[in-house]
């Protein structure tokens, strides 16, 4: 991953191969924002004119590379857009920056040093440049050839014109300061986390299946100090865990239930975090129409990101324990597969009948939400690509967040925006559970089509155990990005919701969730 090094030297005197400001749209046209003052010294002052000529505005994202005046150690200046300028007195919003600094190392691929002179005001700002430079720079190569048919899985390098930037340092970051250094050590775990989650969604299911994310839980175990126990096919069908073996009994790779584990000796809270990992996802039987199966590798990204998380409270050595299940099945059409009708009697030992296999990840979900709660956490909170009906209600960037307190669905939502990730607030209306009455078992793992998204969270609800705080985020729209890349968040997986758990944890550990 990109290097981050905090630096106090100016714009002007940074030895890189770039030098990043920020330009924000004002009442009159391009705004110089703090920090570049020593780079618009060197153009005389007329650093917004020159951008403006070149057809710089300031809109968010939007960036402009010109070569450095005479005075800069830097050759080329890179001038990133930060939006509208804020309000006289007030400065820039942590999120801005976050994505300024992504389109910046973007933009700086192939670099090897580039200063970041973005607005940093206290070590708060210093972090969200620092996770957007670091998130920014991500880049999924594990398969792209050099043009020799050689590629990085099989150990060669690639372009060195593709390769992210070398590092980036944060100028105005107080290396001395105890506050900035440990935002940037935050900052540094935090990106790295989140970018194995991005690696795990990224790579395609030929490589990536339930026994081999497990794998990846036990290698991380070991190295970060975590405990993990993983349950192979034998064990969950001894122990009666009939979502997951149902959900898997069509592959011919069995599914898996991984706990890993942060636990601190003076914790006196407790979060279990449950993952959806589903490596691939067919629909089974109910099969998927053409068109919607090329990406379903990334409906593990529940599972990616819980398990990021969990390393993440470890690496940060959080005073509070987390718990993480990961779910991880492959969903496969097969002789052996459930067949729409079925009924699966669950670890709960409740049963249901399955009206449509592509409705798998509430299945495997519900024997670990079951399996969770047996540990009395103080919360739950699972995560998962779960309902094509949640994109459809809240579109591509957008989480949702459900839950059975609605404190607890308000401070979740809070902390994300807290910490930029945009999210909204659920009901579960009452009146949608009588959609999901079977004639032949407790519950149907379908009800009404509208509202669907509604109706999985109300599923999942069955199998919290009772007197237990709990929550569901569907991060179906912003788990994978098929567009072009923007701000921080490249194509494909984006390691949605890392952040907003580990700043539960944070707060958890903090004893600000009561």
């Amino acid at each position: 991953m990109t290097a981050l090094t905090l630096s106090t030297s100016s714009a002007a005197t940074v030895r890189a191969d770039a030098v990043v400001v920020g330009v924000a749209k004002g009442a009159k046209g391009v705004v110089v924002a703090p920090g570049a003052e020593a780079v618009d010294k060197a153009f005389g002052g007329k650093l917004a004119a020159v951008l403006e000529t070149l057809g710089a505005s300031g809109a968010e994202g939007e960036v402009t590379k010109l070569p450095a005046a005479d005075g800069l150690k830097a050759p080329v200046v890179l001038a990133v857009g930060l939006g509208d300028a804020p309000a006289k007195g007030d400065g820039y919003d942590n999120e801005a920056l976050r994505r300024a600094a992504g389109s910046a190392a973007r933009a700086l691929s192939g670099t090897k040093k580039a200063g970041f002179a973005l607005p940093v005001e206290d070590a708060e700002a210093a972090a969200a440049v620092s996770e957007g430079a670091l998130l920014g720079a991500y880049a999924f190569t594990t398969y792209r050839s050099n043009g020799n048919g050689q590629n990085a899985k099989g150990g060669k390098k690639n372009d060195a014109k593709s390769a992210p930037l070398g590092e980036a340092a944060i100028l105005g970051g107080k290396p001395r300061d105890k506050e900035f250094k440990a935002a940037a050590e935050r900052s540094v775990a935090l990106a790295e986390e989140i970018n194995r989650a991005r690696d795990l969604i990224n790579t395609p299911s030929n490589d990536l299946d339930p026994k081999s994310f497990a794998a990846q839980a036990q290698a991380a175990a070991k190295e970060f100090g975590l405990k993990v126990e993983v349950l192979d096919e034998k064990a969950l069908k001894k122990g009666g865990y009939g979502g997951l073996m149902g959900v898997g009994q069509g592959s011919e790779t069995p599914p898996r239930l991984v706990r890993i584990a942060h636990t601190h000796p003076k914790a006196d809270k407790t979060l279990a975090l449950v993952g959806k990992g589903i490596t691939y996802d067919s629909g089974g039987i109910s099969l998927k129409p053409a068109g919607h199966n090329e990406t379903m590798k990334c409906d593990m990204s529940g599972a990616a990101a819980v398990f990021a998380a969990v390393v993440a409270a470890a690496r940060l050595g959080l005073k509070v324990n987390v718990t993480g299940w990961l779910a991880l099945a492959e969903n496969m059409p097969s002789g052996s597969a459930t067949r729409p009708g079925d009924v699966l009697t669950m670890y709960s030992g409740k049963t249901v009948e399955v009206l449509n296999t592509d409705a798998e990840g509430r299945l495997v979900l519900a024997d670990a939400l079951t399996r969770a709660s047996e540990e009395t956490p103080d919360a739950i909170v699972d995560v998962a690509t779960l309902t094509g009906a949640m994109v459809l209600a809240l579109g591509n960037r957008t989480f949702a967040v459900m839950a059975n307190d609605d404190a607890f669905r308000t401070s979740i939502h809070e902390i994300a925006e807290e910490v930029g990730e945009q999210s909204w607030p659920m009901p579960m209306p009452s009146e949608l559970r009588k959609g999901m009455d079977s004639p032949v078992a407790d519950i149907a793992n379908m009800g009404e089509r509208m509202g669907g998204g509604l109706v999985a969270g109300l599923f999942l609800k069955e199998f919290v155990g009772e007197g237990i705080t709990w929550a569901h985020l569907d991060i179906a729209g912003p788990a994978f990005h098929e567009g072009a890349p923007w701000g921080y968040t490249p194509k494909g997986g984006t390691g949605s919701a890392v952040r907003t758990l580990v700043r539960l944890a944070e707060r958890t550990a903090a004893g600000d969730l009561g």
